[in-house]
C-alpha cells in the first residue's frame, strides 16, 4: 500500500514538472500574473465539477475550520506565480529543484517542531546530512 501511494505521490511530481512548463509558456504569452490567475480559474472550474459530482464532504463546514487554513490557496498562488516566473529564468528542473529544496526543509522543520497541530519527527543528524547534499545538488547542478 505504501508502494502505492508513493507511485501516486510520483504521478503528482510528474504533474507538476509539466505543470510549471506549461504556465511558464502561459506565462510568457500574457503575462506572469495573468497566467497565474487562467491556471487557477481552470483549475477551480474542474474542481468545482469534481465537488458536484464526485464531492463527498461538507463543504459548509468550511466555516468551522480554524482561519489560518484557508490560507492554502493564498500560499498556491504564490507557488503557481514563482512557478511561472522560474521556469522561464532558469528552466525546469533548476525550478524543481529549488523547490523540493524548500519543501523538504520546511517541511522538515514543520514535522521536527510538530507545527499546524501535526505529529513530531525530529530532525536527525542523518536528515540534516540529507538536506546540506540537496543544497550541494542545487549549487552542482547550477553550476
Amino acid at each position: 500500500m505504501k508502494l502505492l501511494i508513493a507511485l501516486i505521490a510520483a504521478l503528482g511530481g510528474v504533474a507538476v514538472a509539466v505543470q510549471s512548463k506549461v504556465n511558464g509558456g502561459l506565462g510568457q504569452k500574457i503575462g506572469l500574473i495573468e497566467g497565474s490567475f487562467i491556471s487557477f480559474l481552470i483549475g477551480t472550474l474542474v474542481l468545482f465539477f469534481f465537488t458536484i459530482f464526485f464531492g463527498k464532504g461538507n463543504i459548509l463546514a468550511v466555516t468551522e475550520v480554524p482561519k489560518w487554513q484557508l490560507i492554502g490557496g493564498i500560499l498556491g498562488a504564490i507557488y503557481v506565480s514563482i512557478l511561472i516566473f522560474s521556469v522561464n529564468k532558469i528552466g525546469v528542473t533548476s525550478t524543481l529543484m529549488a523547490v523540493v529544496l524548500g519543501q523538504i526543509a520546511v517541511g522538515a522543520i514543520i514535522d521536527h517542531f510538530g507545527l499546524f497541530g501535526g505529529e513530531r519527527y525530529p530532525i536527525t543528524g542523518t536528515k540534516m546530512i540529507s538536506i546540506l547534499l540537496l543544497i550541494v545538488s542545487l549549487y552542482l547542478f547550477n553550476k
